[in-house]
Order: structure tokens, then sequence, then C-alpha cells
């Protein structure tokens, strides 16, 4: 389910020009050179590559992305089923120990991993059974994203180097990654760690493993420990809806001066700055945007899938469902296509014409709202593209 993990720079070579495309064969030989250059013997890239091929499944696997396109609504309710809350609790606390260890070192709660786990992997039952090697070789072969998975390709071969994977054996998602928590081999060389004290960092059959390299992740990329990430809230009718949106902050105590309530609890500490998040409008769900909602887009870049594992953690915590409102119908695929067409002819930046209302899509549609005397409340509608 991972569209990107953090690309980080470990391999002297990676900083070079990514190449792409052409023949296969010469393709690895270039991969077998960049391994050599950062001190990779030959001998262990030969091995590396023996039987590697291109796999058009992966291809097709990348290309077939649609589910990103539902609506938080929809999204959420295909992706949370009381199967997964009830595993939830179960595996809670089956590891509760583990859980313990990651909030008292990272200050990462339960719910956040254990959302991840379920939904990248179905608390590690359901893994993906894509060659690891293949996966890579044919996206950093493939020109769409090579800047993204060449590094990760030759990290791979580093990985083998340390036994930590087997080229021909080593399965996992179509994207390359591998274990219950879905790790680019950068993210496990980087900040994968031995959680179960056996002296091996084993991301497939390690639970434990999975879940404390998931929580190094997160605190790599800039988890505030011991804070909030989202919340449900509930909003005054005559709220300004344009300084709604990820892309304006305002300190908790300035929301709440304004009528912002906790739809549960209290709200987060006064002084941190948070955005009100409508994922369907001003009709729709309301939700308060902490710091740390930010560190998933890191996780992954889908809006709608960061939304509802940000959500889904409150839930394993014990938050009621959310409230769902009367959001208008969202837009299919070829008029939201349609839509930012029209955005794009008018010089914002979405992000590529995909169908998907992701962020850059959302402030394009508020910044046209706005413009035309509109509720400015990010959320697309026919009469929008009509106006257009």
């Amino acid at each position: 389910m991972r569209l990107l993990a953090v690309a980080l720079t470990v391999f002297a070579g990676t900083a070079s020009a990514q190449t792409c495309g052409g023949s296969v064969s010469s393709f690895i030989d270039g991969i077998k050179a960049e391994a050599r250059a950062n001190r990779i013997p030959a001998a262990t890239a030969d091995q590396f590559f023996q039987g590697a091929a291109i796999d058009e499944n992966v291809i097709r696997a990348d290309r077939a992305q649609g589910v990103f396109q539902k609506d938080f609504i929809s999204f959420s309710r295909a992706l949370i089923s009381q199967n997964r809350i009830d595993n939830g609790r179960i595996y809670s606390q089956r590891y509760d120990s583990t859980f313990k260890a990651i909030k008292a070192r990272f200050g990462i709660p339960r719910g956040v991993l254990l959302a991840f786990w379920a939904f990248e992997t179905d608390y590690g039952q359901v893994q993906g059974n894509f060659n690891t090697r293949n996966a890579l070789l044919t996206l950093a072969h493939d020109c769409r994203r090579a800047e993204l998975f060449r590094p990760q390709l030759v990290a791979a071969i580093e990985l083998f180097r340390r036994g930590g994977m087997d080229p021909a054996t080593t399965t996992g998602a179509w994207a390359g990654e591998i274990g219950q928590v879905q790790m680019l081999p950068l993210d496990i060389i980087a900040h994968g760690m031995d959680g179960d004290g056996d002296g091996h960092v084993t991301l497939k059959t390690s639970a434990p493993d999975a879940l404390m390299s998931g929580a190094n992740v997160l605190s790599s990329l800039g988890w505030r420990p011991n804070e909030p990430w989202l919340q449900e809230i509930t909003v005054p009718a005559n709220l300004d809806w344009s300084q709604t949106g990820l892309n304006h902050k305002a300190r908790v105590r300035d929301w709440a001066a304004i009528g912002v309530a906790a739809r549960q609890g209290a709200l987060g500490p006064s002084d941190l700055p948070a955005s009100i998040l409508l994922p369907m409008g001003r009709d729709g769900p309301a939700f308060l945007a902490y710091p740390n909602f930010d560190v998933y887009f890191k996780w992954n870049k889908s809006f709608v899938y960061v939304t509802t594992a940000a959500y889904f953690a409150n839930r394993l915590q014990g938050a009621a469902a959310y409230d769902a409102g009367t959001p208008s119908t969202p837009l299919t695929g070829p008029q939201m296509q349609q839509l930012q067409q029209k955005l794009t002819d008018r010089g914002h930046d979405v992000g590529g014409i995909d169908g998907i209302l992701g962020a850059r899509t959302r402030q394009a549609v508020q910044a046209e709202q706005s413009r035309l005397g509109l509720p400015a409340d990010a959320w697309p509608t026919v009469d929008l593209i009509n106006r257009l």
C-alpha cells in the first residue's frame, strides 16, 4: 500500500545521474558498476542478479492504483473493518511489551503502529508474493519513478551482502517493500531494529522487529514524541472555510476561541499549531491535524490513505467512529480529471491529471472557490466544474 518510503542517501553512488530504460542487460551492468562504486564486491552483485528478470505484473500493479481515487468515507470504510479492529486489540495485547518499549523510546502510541501494520499487511498475514529483487529491478528500469527505485535496487544488493535478503526467494509487495510493515531496502539498512532481542533484524517473521523498525522510521521522519496527530472535531457553522486545509495553521487555543471543539475528550495542547482538515468539505467529517500528521505524508503520499491511517490509529485506541455528516456527492474519476485539467489551464499545479483529489488539487480548488465567492472548503463539486 505504501507509495513512497524515505529515500535516504546512504550510498555515495546514488547521487549520480539516474538512468532507466533501454536494454535490461545493459541497465543491470550499470547497476553493478554503481554497486562496485559503493564498495560492494563485484561477485556479490553478480550473484544478486543471477536469474533476475523484469516482472510485467509489477508494471501493471504500479499503473493500477485507482483505489486512491476514492473519497475519504468510501476509502476508510473499505479499509477499516470490524475484523481489523478486533485483531488490533488482540495484537495490541499479544505484543504489549513491544508497544510499551516503543512508547518509552520513541513516544509513538501503539495505535499509530497498529494502523500501519493492519493496512500494510493485515498484521503480517498478507506480505505480498512478488520477488523483491525483480520488483525493484522492474521499477528502477521503468522510467516513471526511476529516481526512487534505482537507489533502492542498489541498497537491496547491499542488504543481500549483509545477509538481510535472498534475491532468489525474498518476496514482498509489488513496490519492493519487505516485511510486516513494508519497508524498502534503504529504510531497512538505516532503521532496521532488533525488537525481540535475538540479534537479528527479521522483518518478515518477527513482529517485534517489524514494529520497532517501523517506529524508528517514523522517528527519523520527525515524529514528535507524546503529541497527538489527528483528532475529530466539531466546527461552527460560520467558520471561515478559506482558513481550513493543511496549508493553513493556527494555534489550538485560537481555534478553540472561535468555537472549534473536540468531538470526544479535549483538544490537544493549546500552543500546538494545527490545521482544520475537512476531507469531504464543510458538510462531512472534520478533524484537527497536528504536526505529527505531517509525518504521515513522509510514509505515504496519498491524502486519503494518510487521513484514513491517522484516523484508524485513533479508533484502535478507543475513539468513536467519525460523524460522516452529509457531504455532497463526490466527483467521479473522469470528472476529477476534467476539473484538474481546468485548474491546470488556470495556472494551478495539481501534481498531474490523475483523477485523485490530493493535497495540491485541494489547494487549487480552495483558491478557485475563494475567487468565485463560493464556500472555500476545498471540496470539489460539479457546480465548480461548470463555473470554471
